[in-house]
């Protein structure tokens, strides 16, 4: 039987492994080529990705069906149901949203103007000269507003794009989804630890949509309440906006904010966009930065750098959709890349939302004690506890 420590003698060769140092650039290479194909391909990977949430989000309803006794094809259709009604209702908003504001902005141009004029009055008060105003606001036109308020709209219906690839994904997912509880118990019979990684990848994924649509619904009541009492046109459209920026982590107030605030400009001035952008601050600060992280973290385990990271990340590979889908395409890759392997689960107490808790253990020292055997007198080493 070899000796563990002959590796250390003179001579003796030291088994072959190849350096940890290498092993971490060879990764960071493959994870290179990964994002540059993903890049390439994202027109095909972001539907394919949102139809696949979609797809976990409507599976309770399956399950519900089997625990009931009723049949696996009704609970499927049931499933494709939902999920088809979940994409046509929000297109159908944005269609007629924004059919709406084509026929509006228009209006709008002449009290742009006035605005300008406003503004150029203020500069030539504080004196500013004409050249400089000139040089100032001659950047300033109706036209790039409007070009703003359609490239938003663009963006929300470009979540959709693709539609009737995204239909019939979600139609074969849902077939998939009879058997899914099957498959995944016939793999963790055979790799126990990638059935734990798919487990943990859809139940993240399923809390944190039903955490952010719930408190989408209520930042959408919300905000659409507040701009319909101050007057501002179109309140149905932002509120609908409001609810899918929900889904965008840390910036998501952001850019849900600006579409309206400057349609308060042209509605009513300075101070009603002032107001917007006050109301929305004070409902989305409080939901969206103080309750709602809370129940996120705990759902996902992301912590709130990673989150963001996340999202600059997905938003640069996979464009908008990319901002929408930026925490589950996460847990995914932690799916993946750390949870399918009990040695890298580690990783997850340095990216989650909180450490994780110390368990109580018993400090244990070796103290070394000489024992005369009373055939050898071989030196043993014993264990001593100390109380805590």
């Amino acid at each position: 039987m070899s000796n563990p420590d002959d590796a250390q003698l003179p001579g003796v060769r030291a088994p072959w492994s190849i350096p940890r140092g290498l092993i971490v650039l060879l990764a960071a290479a493959s994870a290179v080529i990964a994002v540059a194909g993903i890049k390439v391909f994202a027109s095909i990977v972001g539907p394919v990705f949102l139809a696949l949430m979609l797809a976990i989000t409507v599976q309770p309803i399956q399950n519900w069906a089997r625990k009931r006794g009723l049949p696996a094809w009704l609970g499927m259709v049931l499933a494709l149901l939902a999920s088809y009604a979940i994409v046509l209702g929000l297109l159908a908003v944005l269609v007629v949203s924004a059919a709406q504001l084509a026929t509006q902005l228009p209006d709008y141009s002449g009290r742009f103007d006035d605005l300008l004029d406003g503004v150029r009055s203020l500069l030539s008060g504080w004196g500013v000269g004409k050249d400089q105003i000139q040089d100032l606001l001659s950047g300033l036109d109706f036209g790039q507003l409007i070009a703003l308020l359609e490239s938003a709209l663009r963006s929300m219906a470009g979540v959709l794009s693709n539609l009737v690839f995204v239909l019939a994904l979600l139609l074969f997912m849902s077939f998939d989804g009879m058997s899914f509880r099957s498959r995944v118990t016939a793999v963790e019979r055979v790799r126990p630890d990638i059935a734990y990684a798919l487990r943990t990848f859809a139940s993240g994924t399923r809390q944190y949509l039903l955490v952010s649509t719930v408190f989408g619904l209520i930042v959408a009541v919300l905000d659409g309440a507040a701009l319909w009492w101050m007057g501002v046109p179109l309140p149905l459209l932002w509120a609908v906006l409001s609810f899918i920026t929900n889904f965008i982590p840390n910036i998501g107030f952001v850019v849900g904010v600006i579409p309206p605030a400057l349609m308060a400009l042209l509605e009513g001035g300075p101070r009603l966009m002032l107001w917007v952008i006050v109301v929305y601050c004070v409902i989305n600060f409080v939901i969206q930065s103080v309750i709602q992280p809370k129940f996120v973290g705990d759902a996902v385990g992301l912590s709130v750098t990673v989150t963001f990271l996340s999202l600059i990340f997905w938003t640069w590979v996979l464009g908008a959709l990319g901002a929408l889908l930026a925490i589950p395409l996460t847990l995914l890759v932690r799916a993946l890349l750390l949870d399918i392997d009990p040695t890298t689960r580690w990783v997850s107490a340095l990216i989650g939302s909180s450490p994780p808790e110390l368990e109580a253990q018993v400090p244990i020292t070796v103290r070394s004690e000489q024992i005369d055997h009373p055939a050898h007198g071989e030196q043993r080493t014993e264990p001593e506890q100390h109380p805590q």
